[in-house]
């Protein structure tokens, strides 16, 4: 009977996961880069599957050269949504050539090599997740910041475990045989598995602003209000955009997209996306106020791409949902959300209009 191998499973669960969490990366060079690395992951979890499940030995001499090509291919994905351009990209084709050719002149050496690659491209792209800031992410619409965020770690996390897994599995092959190999296979995949639906149903903590999060920022500076001002007169033109990310933004200010971080975190103590949020959400009580357009039609026309993102938005500017925004007294129209009065903040894009 015809069964379906665990590692291409585990190999089809992994790559929808990441494709869920990356459909909003709009780059085109970002996105070749990673379908070259999802359809690689997969076609690995069909070879593991056809050698372990099905005794294709014909492909053990590539399983390894392919396996070699997906930490580099991952590191320089993800690297591409960042602020930092990747120095000599040429370099990371040695890896899966070392790979081949420890394959056809020293096998003994494949274990080790593969090992070290997993180890050193997790770690590296770890280092990327924790770098912080808004920056991080940058390349990627706002809206997808985070979701891109949670998948590199979950990627870095998954490669430092195969490392450390292959490299107990060949260890213990070296010592006692590859009879029980299959059902160590087996038993890695189910946890892989296991890791990433749990992290695709992990609920994701609201997002919170910088002075939520208990750390004392830095006072604003004459700098930083003027390019708050860059920024928000660039943000006329590009707010209603639902994949506006940090980096656009930057570029449209002509500032560098740290600095534009740095400076929103600082004078208005709310990260870049929730900035941009203030923006669309003014817009959208406008629209409501003056126009008969629905909410639904409202919230695409404002940049927003859910109704749970638009509405979470909205209750935290104003302290209302849409509906009851629209109902409200309007001799009451000063509300304030989270800080934020709004009758202020629609006088302030009156002013950057005008300016």
């Amino acid at each position: 009977m015809l069964t379906i191998p665990l590692p291409f499973f585990a190999g089809l669960v992994f790559v929808l996961t990441l494709h869920l969490s990356l459909k909003g990366v709009a780059l085109p060079g970002t996105r070749k880069i990673f379908n070259v690395f999802l359809a690689l992951y997969a076609a690995q979890g069909i070879g593991i599957g056809l050698r372990f499940g099905y005794g294709v030995e014909s492909l053990m001499p590539l399983l390894p050269v392919t396996a070699s090509a997906m930490p580099p291919l991952a590191y320089l994905a993800f690297r591409s949504l960042t602020a930092m351009p990747v120095k000599s990209p040429w370099l990371h084709v040695l890896p899966p050539l070392g790979l081949a050719l420890a394959v056809a002149f020293a096998r003994q050496f494949v274990d080790l090599l593969l090992f070290l690659t997993f180890i050193g491209y997790s770690i590296a792209l770890w280092r990327i997740t924790r770098a912080g800031g808004d920056e991080v992410m940058a390349e990627a619409a706002l809206q997808r910041m985070r979701p891109a965020l949670r998948a590199a770690k979950l990627t870095a996390a998954l490669m430092l475990f195969f490392a450390l897994s292959d490299g107990a599995l060949a260890i213990y092959a070296e010592f006692y045989g590859n009879a029980e190999v299959p059902f160590a296979v087996s038993v890695m995949n189910l946890a892989a598995i296991v890791a990433v639906i749990a992290y695709y149903l992990w609920p994701q903590l609201p997002e919170t602003s910088p002075k939520m999060q208990g750390a004392a920022a830095p006072a604003a500076s004459p700098e930083d209000d003027a390019i708050i001002t860059r920024v928000s007169a660039a943000l006329e033109t590009l707010y209603a955009d639902e994949n506006l990310s940090l980096a656009r933004l930057a570029r449209k200010a002509g500032l560098p997209a740290r600095d534009v971080s740095a400076a929103i975190n600082r004078s208005t103590g709310v990260n870049v996306s929730q900035f941009v949020n203030n923006r669309r959400v003014a817009e959208a009580c406008r629209l409501l106020d003056e126009t008969q357009k629905s909410a639904t039609t409202i919230l695409f026309d404002v940049g927003f791409s859910t109704k749970s993102n638009f509405n979470r938005e909205f209750r935290r500017v104003t302290g209302k949902n849409p509906r009851q925004w629209k109902a409200r007294d309007r001799s009451t129209a000063a509300v304030s959300g989270n800080g934020v009065d709004l009758v202020a903040a629609k006088q302030q894009v009156g002013n950057i209009q005008q300016a």
